[in-house]
């Protein structure tokens, strides 16, 4: 029996798939652009139901880099890069896979100020908090972000009305 997992697509949907997952599929989710997730969406931790075992939950830090996402090596892909980009500084994934590898690689260890703070597209929302309607969606996952209510990842990968419908539900 083939091992198949729960992938959220860019447009929120939860795909099932076969593994080993097609090579552009693979590259999507080392970059960021899908997210791997348990069968009801939730976030995904290698734990849990369903989980095989031995199957780690991704790129997460060990104690051994203190429970940060290791820099990718030199020779790795282009998409590892990406999805390193994306984790540990915020960035949006698309952007980062616009970026050269090169460019990538001058990018920090990690980020001087806080991750959702780190890319210059999502702004902080007001003092009054909870941003206007019509603000744009990093304004929006920078919100729910300082909420606690999700990860920059987690919420990079929802539609601005899923996060403005997040938030409300608080």
């Amino acid at each position: 029996m083939a091992h198949s997992i729960h992938v959220r697509g860019e447009g929120g949907q939860i795909i099932k798939m076969d593994l080993p997952l097609p090579e552009p599929i693979a590259d999507r989710l080392t970059k960021g652009l899908l997210r791997r997730v348990n069968a009801d969406g939730s976030p995904y931790t290698g734990t849990g139901p369903g989980a095989p075992d031995g199957e780690s939950g991704g790129p997460q830090g060990s104690a051994l880099t203190e429970g940060r996402t290791p820099r990718p090596a030199q020779n790795a892909r282009k998409a590892e890069w990406v999805g390193w980009a994306a984790g540990v500084h915020g960035m949006d994934p698309e952007q980062a896979d616009a970026m050269s590898k090169a460019d990538l690689m001058e990018l920090p260890e990690q980020p001087e100020q806080p991750v959702v703070a780190a890319h210059p597209s999502v702004q902080t929302p007001a003092a009054g908090g909870r941003p206007d309607e019509d603000a744009d969606k990093a304004e929006w996952i920078a919100y729910v972000v300082a909420q606690g209510q999700l990860s920059a990842e987690d919420a990079a990968n929802l539609t601005r009305d899923d996060l403005i419908d997040l938030a409300e539900a608080r």
